[in-house]
């Protein structure tokens, strides 16, 4: 039998993030800073404490190849956090929110993130070269509640979202000048929805591709996982039923 270790690092913990080699983690414990640790000899050991949000921190993600952090709070910003020497330097991201950001997610190739929110809205932020700052453009009036959680097709332009309204959509993100066109042009329109999936009658949580791009798995509160195969006008589904509590997110899919 595998041994497990456990490890405590805070009474409550609201979201977290690996490093690519997973010796580092970012956590933050349910308040407005990120601590990461790193594991030294099997002990974790605090190495960092991000401070810059004014609220509680509801995303992180640690991208795996350039080494970046972003986080969303409900302070309604987003930080891109860069690692300059031995210190974690912090730029703003305008989301042009009125309500809390709530989750966040690098796109595959890492020049773009998504941030959902509780503004009915997605942030769909890349670097602006000229300006050297990060920017966002919104994908609004699409969603009916809260945006609970976002996910990326591994073509880099198709977007999957759960929401409090109880669907699973997926949308366009393709950015002229940021992404390259298409053969496909239902994929080359910013904002245009590819589909919207409406089968649950509950809230939805998490959702997540499968690394071939071929399926698309979400769930909800209603203790059910749905598989989405041939994503588009007709899609194909089928779901599988728990009996145990709400379902909150989903794993890796390894097809």
């Amino acid at each position: 039998m595998a041994v497990m270790a456990v490890h405590q690092f805070a009474q409550c913990t609201t979201c977290h993030a690996w490093s690519a080699d997973q010796s580092m983690v970012a956590l933050c414990p349910n308040s407005n800073e990120v601590h990461i640790y790193r594991l030294v000899e099997d002990k974790w050991e605090k190495v960092h404490v991000l401070q810059k949000h004014d609220q509680v921190i509801s995303g992180i993600d640690w991208s795996a190849r350039s080494n970046k952090i972003v986080t969303s709070s409900h302070d309604r910003n987003s930080y891109v956090w860069n690692l300059e020497e031995s210190e974690w330097v912090p730029t703003l991201v305008i989301l042009k929110l009125n309500r809390a950001a709530l989750c966040v997610q690098w796109s595959p190739k890492e020049n773009k993130f998504a941030v959902g929110s509780g503004d009915k809205t997605i942030c769909i932020c890349y670097y602006e070269q000229d300006n050297n700052r990060w920017v966002s453009k919104l994908i609004r009036k699409r969603h009916d509640s809260s945006v609970t959680s976002v996910s990326w097709h591994p073509d880099n332009i198709l977007l999957a979202t759960t929401s409090t309204d109880g669907k699973c959509r997926v949308f366009s993100t393709f950015i002229k000048g940021i992404d390259a066109r298409d053969s496909n042009p239902q994929d080359s329109k910013f904002g245009e929805l590819i589909v919207q999936l409406d089968l649950s009658s509950s809230w939805t949580f998490g959702v997540k591709w499968s690394p071939s791009g071929n399926t698309l798995a979400y769930v909800g509160h209603n203790s059910v996982i749905y598989f989405v195969d041939d994503v588009g006008p007709s899609p194909l589904s089928q779901k599988v039923v728990f009996r145990d509590l709400p379902l909150r997110d989903v794993g890796t899919l390894c097809f």
